[in-house]
């Protein structure tokens, strides 16, 4: 019990990390404008409604919260792939 609460606790302390670099990508897409900008405020909102959804069907499925965490970070570790691909002018 006290292994699977220490490894929970560490993939949410990863998961806080990663997303810190994802908001910092993203906020400096968003500063730069542009069509950009938009694309991105936009895919952000839809992103975590999505997310949220997401999350809460595994739970009402009687899926763990370690399961819910660990797709959390998949979606974060695709949009730090995606976001450090795109340039800032």
């Amino acid at each position: 019990m006290i292994k699977t609460w220490l490894k929970l606790t560490n993939e949410m302390a990863l998961l806080g990390l990663e997303a810190q670099q994802v908001i910092g990508m993203r906020l400096m897409r968003i500063a730069a404008g542009g069509k950009g900008a938009r694309f991105e405020n936009e895919r952000m909102v839809t992103e975590k409604i999505a997310a949220a959804q997401e999350a809460a069907m595994t739970l009402m499925t009687g899926g763990s919260p370690e399961k819910v965490v660990r797709r959390y970070r998949s979606h974060v570790h695709k949009n730090k792939t995606r976001l450090s691909r795109h340039k800032t002018r």
